[in-house]
């Protein structure tokens, strides 16, 4: 199995925390396939606070004989983009992905060369912003020894000739635990942990911390799983802060998300969130 990718470290215990919750939001996520093998997916999302709606459609075609996938996006903000991607065509384990955005009411262009590569012991990963006026190179990798892990992730901006991100993150894992720490800049400090402890019951700890400040976030998180189509999400932290969700998979392709935040310690003067999401899809 290779090592995840430097953005990927920590991840089974941020799913804990982050998926199964929609707050504060309406949302609809539809996804649907052409005959032709064209994949369509849409969303719309109502903001309860702000009341602002967002919604994005984006299509998806693969040439699987030559490795190459075309995606088109669009979103309310009126940002087309476009993704090229060629993958393990030009190197076993290696994925090319050109990115486009442009505003058309604005002028306003970018672009972006991505690559990665993957494999037992080795995960590298590079994002080149295209900016004539000078590019921002981002690379991170991340190498694999019996489950340990240590990862790099630097940043540099030619315009400015300086180094504007340097991370490092070490970690453990297996099927069932994963151990993850990180410095960021050498003044933010985050870990984690999480633990499949049954089939049906999956738990993560998580951690922030800053140079300089008292402030510190830890927080805990679980998901128990009902049967094969119903889920229970919950998690709170040290500022009382709940977040509670139940996820159902009312028929094969329609999956419904109930949720709810809770601040323990205003809970009379309410503000407390609620949020409600469905999927749709083939």
């Amino acid at each position: 199995m290779a090592p995840p990718y430097y953005a990927d470290l920590g991840k089974k215990a941020n799913d804990v925390f982050s998926k199964g919750y929609h707050f504060g939001v309406f949302k609809l996520d539809l996804k649907t396939k052409s005959e032709s093998g064209v994949e369509f997916s849409s969303g719309i999302t109502s903001n309860q606070e702000s009341g602002k709606v967002f919604g994005s459609l984006s299509s998806k075609y693969a040439v699987k004989d030559y490795g190459l996938t075309f995606t088109e996006k669009w979103n309310t903000d009126n940002t087309l983009a476009t993704d090229i991607t060629i993958q393990d065509k030009i190197a076993a384990g290696l994925k090319v992905t050109l990115e486009g955005t442009f505003a058309p009411q604005t002028g306003s262009k970018t672009g972006k060369l991505k690559t990665s590569f993957a494999n037992e012991t080795v995960a590298v990963n590079t994002n080149l912003d295209l900016d004539m006026a000078g590019p921002i190179v981002d690379v991170a990798a991340v190498l694999k020894y019996q489950g340990w892990l240590a990862g790099a992730n630097t940043q540099f901006d030619t315009q400015k000739g300086k180094f504007s991100k340097n991370n490092f993150a070490f970690g453990y894992q297996t099927n069932d635990f994963a151990l993850h720490t990180n410095v960021d800049n050498g003044k933010n400090f985050g870990g984690s942990i999480y633990q499949k402890v049954s089939d049906k019951i999956d738990c993560g700890v998580s951690m922030r911390w800053t140079a300089g400040s008292a402030d510190t976030l830890f927080g805990v998180g679980a998901k128990f799983a009902l049967d094969a189509d119903a889920s229970l999400h919950a998690k709170v932290n040290n500022k009382s802060l709940i977040g509670l969700g139940y996820q159902q998979k009312l028929r094969p392709g329609v999956t419904l998300t109930l949720s709810a935040a809770i601040d323990g310690q205003n809970f009379n003067a309410g503000g407390h969130k609620v949020g409600v999401a469905f999927e749709l899809e083939p």
